[in-house]
């Protein structure tokens, strides 16, 4: 991934050294390479506050200060600001420190006197890397909240789906692609004459007569995969009164077209109900 010559020239810089021939050398360097946001400070004790306000892209930083060098800087840049990632160059012109500067935090070093050109690379390097660092975590950020927000939706809408089916329905079927029940409400069971009642299914009469052909076309419908609507089935009970129900289903297929189980719902449908048909 490139990113754009105008977003690197507009990276936010900040030159620390207590040398101010060092820093308008860098700030003139940095300027007329077209670096539009470059900020300098002779005073290492304003590092952190100000990457605090600004939130620097890179910070070129002078290891030799007095009172407070360029190590006692990162290591305040890394307990006040909690920064994993320390954009941070060391200036250094002791080649001792620069293993010491990388183990602290620098992501990397330019060697004093300065390589005009060596500075331009350097710094031209690491604003790539940091931006691309700031780009991926923006990303990640952007994904993490589009996956919540379809996962509350998705969430939603799954229990809206719910109460709309208890309230529309008398029951209501799931079963996977072995034909085992993994939700029932109401007597499917008994209906589909498909072996004992489960525990929660109360609805169910024992010493009924189902419609024996009503019953087998819907289980010919099952097995066969097919989708079916308004399928009315009656029985009667040992009162003599008799039951009617209109059952509705369809197969369930996965991303993959593979059959993946059924689900299914009906209602009883009562005399005035009937009428109304």
């Amino acid at each position: 991934m490139m990113l754009p010559e105008a977003d690197l020239l507009s990276a936010k810089i900040l030159i620390v050294d207590d040398q101010s021939a060092h820093v308008h050398l860098l700030e003139r360097l940095l300027q007329e390479t077209g670096y539009v946001h470059v900020t300098s400070t002779l005073d290492p004790e304003k590092v952190c506050e100000l990457h605090r306000e600004q939130g620097y892209d890179l910070i070129l930083l002078d290891l030799q200060m007095p009172g407070l060098d360029g190590f006692g800087v990162m290591e305040r840049l890394k307990a006040a600001i909690g920064d994993s990632y320390l954009p941070v160059i060391a200036l250094t012109a002791q080649p001792g420190h620069k293993l010491r500067a990388l183990q602290s935090g620098a992501r990397d070093f330019i060697n004093k006197p300065f390589d005009l050109v060596e500075v331009k690379l350097r710094i031209h390097h690491m604003l790539e890397v940091r931006l691309l660092y700031k780009t991926l975590e923006a990303y990640n950020k952007n994904l993490e909240r589009l996956v919540q927000e379809r996962t509350a939706q998705l969430q939603e809408s799954e229990a809206r789906y719910r109460s709309l089916t208890e309230l529309a329905a008398d029951l209501y079927w799931e079963q996977n692609e072995t034909g085992e029940f993994t939700k029932v409400f109401g007597p499917v069971v008994d209906i589909l004459g498909l072996g004992a009642v489960p525990t929660d299914d109360a609805s169910a009469d024992a010493g009924v007569a189902w419609d024996a052909a009503e019953r087998q076309t819907l289980r010919d419908n099952i097995a066969a995969r097919r989708p079916f609507l308004d399928l009315f089935l009656h029985r009667q009970r040992t009162d003599g009164s008799r039951q009617q129900f209109r059952i509705s289903g369809q197969p369930i297929f996965d991303n993959a077209c593979r059959f993946s189980g059924y689900r299914g719902l009906g209602a009883e449908v009562f005399p005035e109900r009937q009428t109304s048909v």
